[in-house]
């Protein structure tokens, strides 16, 4: 996570226990205080909101969540409060299951030491939190409370373990050698030399313990880990024989495994988190298709929309607010938030399928441009050079007459929003909501469908008026202001588009919009790529550019305008006889599509307990925003035949 960013944390912190403990197998800890661990600051108010989240924590025995085990189980946490005085959270941990005796020992019998030491010995605290800039705003999760080897900072309960130990591992208690009792400031003896059975059942196990510990941190391949285990499994032995054990182990291993190993450039790959998981089973939900990486990847089925909305809040009286006692995921991530993402994905989806229907003819001859910002577009056309005069040997240079074309759109928003109501989350219409992501997707491809074969038909058929003052379609001559010579009547047939095409391939480039410049450019030399009919002309456009053979009234022949260009159907297009041409627009540009966030239409959903739709009408809204602007900006690329009825 980057250290200015927001998201979810989780780390050990260690605990502080009291000085005493309470009852036999019972003891008073302080779990958490205010302050800085492990780089993160938690303040008092986010430790007194989690109180509940302490109370009946588990204590396991060793720190690896990866492993665990009932066997490991050796304590709870009871009665979780907040301490003014200490500024944290204080609790009574009480020891049972298999690793409670461990946990008992080491309470009542190894705080009787001496002066505090540096502490190898305690307990710590995994815990999921969220956060920002380093400072901790809210604790989603207490997982346990361990009893660990070599925690992270040290306390007055832990010193005391560390001493114990040490003592033990080396050798036991010298004779007369006192030791103060925290409970009372008395002294205790202890015999020389001499190991009681209490004793040698807690070496034992503390000696286990460290076993455990070190070959977890050790990671050695588990057949080289199963022999050191025999080797040590039951034994007191010092803690340097096993230090210097498995470093043995973990040189015969690299000897062994050395000459095989060819080092290339580190790369981390698979890695899946809890809420990537819980974004693939939404979006399964919703059946959207996975990814080549996600495919073999197994994650819970959700049943519904319902279940998922409970399980993320919590709110089981759907009052619209957040519960996290009741939620059963703990996860940053919100119900909004995976509902949108699921149904942008949707969307895409929805997208590609209308635009194989046809949908996306517009693409085929416009150019999507991106914007950065919602000002004016001027789209300007920049003058070609129509000759290069002769320079004479030691002649000025006369400056070259280039002129352009400004065209102006503004950008336009559409959207609105569908109410995803509390009533519909409580019945589980799942898939009423999946027909609302995907009306949301046709109505945005649907809009820039419309928009662009508006250029074609608007007034009356002859187009925007540009900014040469002349219609995009007129048949006056280019010579004059504001002619473009694009506009014809003939009905398609072969001989009218070949007619069509010369007229395109002829037209003159632009050089400058002023007298005695008007049409005087050397020729476009481009044929339309793009036949553009209604559906009531597909068929003879699909026999002009598509069939292989033309069938006349008494012959047939082959058709050699076979693949001169494509056919295209514009779905907005009612006129049973009208239809136009377009060059590519690779070539020669001259439709303008402009997004401002995308092209596809963005999905939004505004519903936490905070949102006024929410308090007002139990809705959680969906609404969907298209920033759109579209213009032409050159006529020269298109033709139209408005034919008469």
């Amino acid at each position: 996570m980057n250290e200015s960013g927001k998201g979810k944390e989780e780390i050990r912190l260690t605990l502080e226990a009291s000085a005493k403990p309470v009852s036999p197998g019972r003891f008073e800890v302080l779990a958490i205080t205010v302050g800085e661990g492990n780089g993160w600051f938690f303040p008092p108010e986010v430790l007194q909101a989690s109180l509940p989240l302490w109370e009946g924590a588990t204590c396991f025995i060793d720190h690896d969540r990866q492993v665990r085990s009932v066997r490991d189980v050796g304590g709870v946490l009871r009665d979780a409060v907040w301490d003014e005085t200490a500024r944290g959270i204080r609790a009574t941990l009480t020891a049972f299951g298999p690793g409670g005796p461990v946990l008992a020992a080491l309470g009542e019998e190894l705080l009787s030491g001496e002066e505090t030491a540096a502490g190898r010995i305690g307990f710590s605290a995994d815990v999921l939190f969220a956060g920002r800039n380093h400072r901790v705003e809210k604790i989603l999760k207490v997982f346990s409370v361990d009893l660990v080897y070599d925690p992270a900072r040290g306390g007055a309960f832990l010193r005391q373990l560390n001493q114990y130990i040490e003592q033990e591992l080396n050798g036991g208690i010298q004779m007369n050698e006192q030791v103060k009792d925290p409970v009372g400031g008395t002294s205790v003896g202890a015999n020389a030399g001499m190991d009681t059975p209490n004793t040698q059942d807690v070496r034992a196990q503390m000696c286990g313990y460290l076993l455990d510990s070190a070959l977890a941190a050790a990671r050695l391949p588990k057949p080289v880990s199963d022999r050191v285990r025999k080797q040590f499994d039951g034994q007191v032995f010092e803690g340097e024989q096993l230090t210097q054990a498995i470093e043995d182990a973990r040189q015969m291993v690299t000897e062994l495994t050395g000459p095989a190993v060819v080092a290339g450039p580190g790369k981390i790959s698979g890695m899946v988190t809890s809420e990537d998981r819980l974004q693939m089973a939404v979006d399964d939900l919703f059946g959207i298709p996975r990814t080549a990486a996600q495919k073999n990847l197994s994650v819970a089925r959700l049943s519904g929309i319902r279940e998922l909305y409970l399980s993320l809040t919590g709110d089981t009286d759907l009052h619209g607010g957040y519960h996290p006692n009741r939620a059963q995921f703990a996860t940053t991530a919100d119900f909004t938030g995976l509902v949108k993402n699921a149904l942008n994905k949707l969307v895409v989806n929805t997208w590609d399928a209308l635009g194989r229907a046809g949908y996306n003819w517009w693409q085929q001859i416009a150019v999507t441009e991106h914007f950065n910002t919602l000002n004016d577009i001027t789209g300007t056309l920049v003058g070609t050079v129509g000759d290069l005069p002769t320079v004479a040997e030691g002649g000025a240079y006369t400056e070259l007459v280039v002129g352009d074309s400004p065209e102006t759109a503004s950008f336009v928003k559409y959207g609105g929003y569908i109410p995803l109501t509390l009533e519909l989350i409580d019945r589980d219409e799942t898939r009423k909501l999946k027909a609302y992501a995907r009306e949301l997707a046709s109505a945005g491809l649907r809009k820039i469908s419309k928009l662009v074969s508006q250029i074609f038909t608007a007034n009356a058929g002859v187009g925007p008026t540009m900014a040469d003052t002349g219609a995009l379609f007129n048949a006056t001559a280019v010579t004059s202001a504001g002619g473009h010579a694009n506009l014809r009547t003939g009905a398609l047939s072969a001989d009218e588009w070949d007619a069509v095409c010369a007229a395109v391939y002829n037209q003159p480039m632009l050089i400058k919009n002023a007298t005695t410049y008007y049409g005087t450019g050397p020729k476009m030399a481009v044929n339309p790529k793009y036949l553009l009919v209604s559906r009531s002309l597909q068929k003879t456009a699909f026999q002009i550019l598509q069939g292989d053979f033309v069938r006349e009234q008494d012959y047939v022949y082959d058709n050699i305008l076979k693949g001169t260009a494509v056919p295209l159907l514009v779905p907005e297009w009612t006129d049973a006889d009208d239809w136009a041409t377009a060059c590519d627009p690779v070539i020669a540009p001259a439709v303008y599509v402009g997004e401002r966030f995308g092209i596809l239409p963005e999905i939004y959903v505004a519903g936490d307990e905070l949102s006024p739709a929410v308090f007002m009408n139990d809705e959680h809204r969906l609404k969907v925003r298209h920033y759109l602007a579209v213009w032409v900006n050159d006529f020269r690329p298109l033709h139209k035949n408005n034919v008469p009825a």
